[in-house]
């Protein structure tokens, strides 16, 4: 009778702690049929200055101007950046105790993610005038838009497809490569229907067939900075981080938190 109940008790605390868990964010797949990511190929053209004290996690070209987002409580920022000198021209401080992450610009609104404050700010791109707030249940990490709808990660393997009116997930995309899950998904940008996002902590920027998730090729940027005769802590979490994508010359811009320059990329 004791073995009876213990086991009755067992399985009681059981089905409780299982109702209790917080939902698994990972999603998963079979990866037997996913070919290796191809490798991208790339020339540096041109170099810039960039801000040695932008902590950098968002970076967008529309327009023929550059925006930065940058984190760290008390020096998030939204910024305006000329790219000939590494300057604001227009900038917007985050409250202090808010963690600034990941930007996107669509149709004249600026989404702004913060890190685990689950706050979404939104501004008006020619005045930087907030104009709403958003909630959101996870971290945030990147965000980038397909035209109609905005694309965060969260830091897992996982890309959101979220309603720009209501921040409401209509899709959620795992992302996987032949080896499995690819998690660490930060900055997003997404160029010529495909997802580019730096993998955090790495030297690589992954390239996501949105559709399926599957990591279809990979750009190695290892010693990007050191080839340029530069170097940066980067055990202060100073990583490669920052994508951005000029259409018309077909040009890719590439950065780091807190790095002295930022490169100008062409893929081959």
């Amino acid at each position: 009778m004791k073995k009876q109940l213990a086991f009755l008790l067992l399985l009681i605390c059981t089905v409780a702690a299982c109702k209790n868990d917080p939902p698994e964010e990972e999603t998963t797949t079979n990866t037997n049929m996913i070919a290796a990511p191809q490798n991208i190929s790339y020339n540096i053209v041109a170099s810039y200055p960039h801000d040695t004290s932008s902590y950098t996690q968002g970076l967008i070209w529309v327009d023929n101007t550059l925006y930065e987002g940058t984190g760290v409580e008390g020096f998030s920022k939204l910024m305006k950046v000329d790219l000939g000198t590494g300057k604001a021209q227009q900038s917007i401080s985050l409250d202090s105790k808010d963690f600034g992450e990941g930007i996107t610009l669509l149709n004249g609104k600026i989404y702004q993610l913060t890190w685990m404050n689950n706050k979404v700010y939104v501004y008006d791109a020619a005045t930087f005038k907030k104009t709403g707030e958003f909630g959101w249940d996870y971290q945030g990490w990147g965000i980038t838009n397909n035209g109609t709808e905005l694309i965060v990660s969260t830091g897992s393997n996982n890309l959101y497809f979220v309603d720009p009116a209501t921040f409401k997930v209509k899709n959620i995309v795992g992302v996987f490569d032949n080896n499995g899950p690819v998690g660490n998904l930060n900055e997003l940008e997404f160029i010529d229907g495909a997802v580019f996002a730096n993998v955090y902590t790495s030297d690589y920027i992954i390239k996501i067939d949105p559709a399926s998730g599957h990591v279809i090729g990979k750009m190695n940027l290892e010693g990007l900075l050191e080839k340029a005769g530069k170097t940066v802590n980067y055990g202060d979490g100073n990583v490669l981080n920052g994508i951005a994508y000029d259409s018309t010359k077909k040009s890719m811009y590439i950065t780091g938190k807190k790095w002295p320059l930022m490169f100008e990329v062409k893929i081959n």
